[in-house]
Order: C-alpha cells, then sequence, then structure tokens
C-alpha cells in the first residue's frame, strides 16, 4: 500500500488528496467485495490523484457506486464533477441543501473565489464540473443507502455548515464526519493523544448547532471516526469534550475582536494560533511555533472569517471583514 493510502480494516481506506501538503485533506474509500464508495474527494485537482488511488487498489472504476460529500466545501465536494465523468456506475450522493450547487457550481465558485482569491481558486483548487441531475441522490436525515450489503445511514450535522452531512457504517462502527467534528492533524499527535480544534470556516458556523451536532454524533455510539482533516480518531469522547470547550471558547473571543477598532480578522486570528499553541504545549507536542504555523495559518485564518462572519450576522452588525455567504 502506498503511503497516501492507509488500510483501516474493516474495507475502509484513507486516501491522502494531496491538496496543498500531506496530511491536510482525506478521501475515504469504503469496499464492500467488488463495490466501493468514495466518501469526499477533495479539489478538482485531487480527482488525478484519486483515480491513481483506486487503480493501486485493483478496483475497476464501474465497481465504484457513489461519490458522497458530507458537504459542497470545494476540498471536500469540488472534485466530484470531475471524478463521475471517470465513474460511468456512481452517483452523487449530497445534502439536499447541497444538491443545486453540485448541479450549478457557479455560485458555489464565486463564494469560494470571494474567500480564497481568484488566483488560488486557480492554482489550487481547480475549475469545478457541474454534476448532471439525473446523477444526483439526496440524502434527507435518516436517509439509508446500500451496496454489496453493506449500509450507510446519513445524518444532518449542521455547525460547521448548514448543507453538512455525516455517514454512519454500522458494518465497522465507524462514522465519517466531513468536518462536522473539527480537525485533527496527525502531525500534532503525541503520546498524550489526538489533538483537535473546531473548523468554523466561513460562512455558515453556527454554534448551537454544532454543540448538537458533536452530542449526536457521540449518541451513536461509534468505535471510531474519520475526519476529512485528517483520518481515524478513535479517542473519541476526549475529543467531544475538548471541541465544546474550545467552541465556547472561540465565540468569546469572537465577541470580545468583534467591536475592536482597527483589523478585527488579523487580532482575532492572533489569539486564536496563541490558543492553539498553549493547547499543543499542554498535548506535550515537540513542534516549534514557526512549524504550528506554517502549518495552520490557513486554517486560523479560515476559522476567524468564520467567527467573524457568525458575530456580524448574529448581532446585525455591517461585514467589513468577513465574506459573503453561499
Amino acid at each position: 500500500m502506498t503511503e497516501s493510502i492507509v488500510a483501516q480494516g474493516d474495507g475502509i481506506y484513507t486516501i491522502d488528496t494531496g491538496f496543498m501538503r500531506p496530511g491536510l485533506v482525506a478521501s475515504h474509500l469504503l469496499r464492500a467485495g467488488d463495490e466501493a464508495v468514495l466518501i469526499d474527494v477533495g479539489v478538482a485537482r485531487s480527482a488525478p490523484v484519486l483515480l491513481q488511488a483506486l487503480r493501486n487498489l485493483a478496483l475497476p472504476l464501474e465497481n465504484i457506486k457513489a461519490v458522497i460529500v458530507t458537504h459542497v466545501h470545494l476540498d471536500h465536494a469540488g472534485g466530484a464533477g470531475v471524478l463521475l465523468s471517470h465513474l460511468p456506475e456512481a452517483r452523487l450522493i449530497v445534502h439536499p441543501r447541497g444538491a443545486r450547487h453540485m448541479i450549478d457550481p457557479a455560485r458555489l465558485n464565486a463564494s469560494a473565489t470571494s474567500v480564497y482569491g481568484e488566483q488560488t481558486m486557480h492554482t489550487l483548487f481547480g475549475e469545478l464540473k457541474p454534476v448532471p441531475a439525473e446523477r444526483v441522490v439526496i440524502a434527507e436525515d435518516g436517509f439509508r443507502y446500500s451496496f454489496s450489503q453493506r449500509e450507510l445511514q446519513f445524518i444532518d450535522t449542521p455547525g460547521h455548515a448548514r448543507h453538512h452531512l455525516c455517514v454512519i457504517d454500522r458494518t465497522s462502527r465507524s462514522l465519517f464526519t466531513g468536518d462536522a467534528f473539527g480537525l485533527s492533524y496527525r502531525c500534532f499527535d503525541s503520546n498524550h493523544g489526538e489533538h483537535i480544534v473546531p473548523t468554523t470556516t466561513p460562512t455558515q458556523f453556527d454554534p448551537d448547532a454544532y454543540h448538537r451536532t458533536i452530542d449526536r454524533i457521540l449518541a451513536c455510539a461509534p468505535r471510531q471516526l474519520f475526519l476529512a482533516h485528517f483520518g481515524r480518531l478513535v479517542d473519541v469522547e476526549r475529543a467531544a469534550t475538548r471541541l465544546h470547550r474550545e467552541i465556547d471558547y472561540y465565540v468569546d473571543c469572537a465577541q470580545k475582536a468583534g467591536v475592536l477598532p482597527g483589523d478585527r480578522l488579523q487580532q482575532l486570528t492572533q489569539l486564536l494560533f496563541a490558543r492553539l499553541v498553549d493547547s499543543l504545549r499542554e498535548q506535550r507536542c515537540t513542534l516549534g511555533e514557526a512549524e504550528i504555523h506554517d502549518l495552520m495559518q490557513m486554517d486560523m485564518n479560515l476559522n476567524a472569517q468564520g467567527l467573524l462572519h457568525w458575530f456580524d450576522r448574529r448581532f446585525d452588525r455591517p461585514q467589513r471583514d468577513s465574506k459573503k455567504e453561499t
């Protein structure tokens, strides 16, 4: 098995999509017999990586029965249209609020461009390809999907985004969380366990819904979680406790930074980064502050943008430095 494909047991594989750096964005493949599905597929430029992974796993393209996107942010769903053009038997399974953006990605592309900038969109994300409407399956809360006698259940999980769903695999007692359970990069793991932080990317962060989603995921009693950022997480209850605490801290920071004069985004980003460094020191992470900054600069900036957008919307303030909602 190549380094970019990790066999997790129970027919589950974590595939590094190769976006920006190793260990940043994962796709997950579930295999049952000769059939398989993909959960989250990275950006459009990730499609060749995933197609090569299928070849490495000796999976014929016609045996991929579904591409599932937990939500339509581009690092999860941007490659769906490109991939489906190579997968003749696959259908796209998506949240009801996200389906229209997969069929006509123009507004999604414009919104993402407003966050990342046109040059980054072109260089890193690639061109979005529409998904034919007849190939789209809408997954309402409680929707079930079976392939090769393996059944998946879908649950509505807002908080990070209103168009977010999670996928339960009862066979392995696994739950695929997309961004609904934060991000946990393996480079920060230590003998004190797995590190985790919320992801509050623009533009639909909702702290109350986020708390409810975490509790709902816990109520499913999963043995393990699979995060798009990044891979398997096993200490579920400890991670949930930390996420609840961090969401409350983030909200408190947003309320303080939201009324500050000057560059609120820069000030809030610095607050979040300081909190991150402190938590990693508690975790006994040995990486230096400069390396942590390089690894997490984008995430902390996006988290700050999302928090300010929430603050301005929540308190009906002019949105000075957060982005337009999709």
